[in-house]
């Protein structure tokens, strides 16, 4: 699941950035209603029925929701971003999750930088490898590759937050 584009910082991060979603889930007393509604209308059928899967925890729901519009309000240019997101994803072998991300960076037209992304792509693996815990030579080599400690920081923020939805996403069978 993905959610398109970032927050204003007027708008709650739940609110997913869709004028249809309601902007503050919080407010509403039911819980799962709050975390359906904040789920943008023009998602795909099968983000859809995955939502449908998820909703049975709308805490779960809410939180990867919440999770993944700060995620997209990164410093992170939007191709590395989805190069996260899909680094996650096919660790994980959440299909549906590479099927989106895969189109969703496509719709970007071609990288600026392929060698940066390959270094955000080599950089989440070692975090994942590691728990967090990358070498400093790991840390370096992400950096010179026009990365900062905030991106590092960011790629951390991406890595937890797909790995719920990849992880939720297969245990309700919807990857």
């Amino acid at each position: 699941m993905s959610a398109s584009t970032a927050p204003s910082a007027s708008t709650p991060p739940s609110a997913v950035s869709d004028p249809s979603a309601v902007s503050d889930p919080s407010a509403v007393s039911d819980p799962s209603a709050a975390a359906v509604a904040a789920v943008p209308a023009s998602m795909s059928a099968r983000a859809a029925a995955a939502v449908a899967l998820l909703k049975e925890s709308p805490e779960t729901l809410d939180g990867f929701l919440r999770l993944s519009a700060i995620f997209e309000s990164t410093t992170l240019d939007p191709h590395s971003r989805e190069t996260v997101v899909l680094t996650v994803a096919e660790r994980n072998q959440c299909h549906l999750c590479v099927d989106m991300h895969e189109a969703k960076k496509a719709a970007l037209g071609p990288a600026p930088d392929p060698e940066r992304l390959a270094a955000v792509r080599t950089f989440t693996l070692r975090v994942l490898a590691a728990s967090g815990a990358v070498g400093d030579a790991d840390l370096a080599a992400f950096e010179k590759a026009g990365y900062t400690r905030r991106n590092a920081l960011e790629v951390v923020l991406g890595v937890g937050t797909y790995t719920l939805s990849t992880f939720a996403n297969r245990l309700v069978r919807a990857a």
